[in-house]
């Protein structure tokens, strides 16, 4: 199939495998990695991947943007995949057909997360991503987070399309292989992040109200966050909406689990902002 896969990894070994197997259909594969040392490159050249090192000097653009503008890639269509991510047969056959079409230049996939073994079928059953569009008209929106959270690949940040966008109807699946504890550990690095992420967005005013409206996804997304990062009591909100009105309590106890620590989360982000306006005080007062 005329698409080039394009996978960010660093030590994904215990994911990678899979990953590879499931887009073996693709023309091109290209893994942009971060100096693994777990047999992460052995394993993708192994499955015929192309692999490139990618050295993180700060600023922009960060892992897969710089892969999009500097390598080549060799097909019309790209993409973008996380190393815990699969492409079903059924998914794999929705692309076929969808980049035969001339109306769509680009298309939101959903996700079908995976938490201690069991889909979150209700507590996570949102998660619209723009991941396959054509070559030269996606890239990476730049939020101006660069170091922040050590990351050398964009996390939080959307894929951009020029074009009419549609929406694949087949799940990517999500799957880690990671451990619980190394689950805990990213949350609180991606709450630093989203910490000063959201002291960065409570600055900008609210989107405009017609977007909540849009068939656009992106545009519905941001809106709804800039509301929601302006709600007191954010994690009581977040344990509320995802176990009660998403009906996440039918995924039984791991929803519970998921819907509990995604609260959690949420209280970090909340601490560390007051925790960065304790110190910013505290420096102000001694100066």
């Amino acid at each position: 199939m005329p698409v080039t896969v394009l996978i960010a990894t660093k030590n994904e070994a215990c994911n990678i495998r899979e990953c590879l197997e499931s887009v073996a259909w693709a023309q091109q594969v290209i893994l942009v990695d971060s100096q693994s040392i777990d047999g992460t490159i052995e394993i993708a050249v192994d499955h015929g991947a192309e692999v490139h090192q990618f050295y993180y000097e700060g600023g922009w653009p960060k892992k897969r943007n710089w892969a999009l503008e500097n390598l080549t890639i060799n097909n019309p269509w790209v993409l973008i995949l996380d190393a815990d991510e699969r492409v079903s047969d059924e998914l794999q056959w929705e692309i076929r057909d969808a980049i035969q079409r001339d109306d769509f230049d680009g298309y939101y996939i959903k996700w079908k997360f995976i938490f201690l073994g069991r889909w979150m079928k209700h507590s996570w059953s949102h998660g619209w991503m723009l991941r396959l569009f054509r070559q030269g008209l996606g890239g990476y929106e730049d939020l101006g987070m660069r170091t922040e959270g050590g990351w050398d690949a964009e996390v939080h940040e959307n894929v951009v399309v020029e074009g009419n966008c549609g929406r694949l109807k087949t799940p990517l699946l999500h799957e880690t292989r990671q451990d619980l504890e190394y689950w805990i550990r990213k949350q609180n690095e991606f709450s630093t992040w989203n910490a000063k992420r959201r002291k960065q967005q409570l600055k900008t005013p609210m989107p405009p109200l017609r977007n909540l409206l849009s068939r656009d996804p992106g545009l519905k997304r941001r809106w709804l966050k800039a509301f929601f990062i302006r709600l007191p009591g954010k994690p009581i909100w977040m344990f509320l909406y995802l176990y009660v009105v998403k009906a996440g309590f039918l995924d039984g106890r791991v929803g519970f689990i998921f819907c509990v620590m995604r609260a959690i989360h949420e209280f970090n982000i909340s601490a560390k902002l007051y925790e960065d306006k304790v110190m910013h005080s505290a420096e102000q007062s001694s100066s």
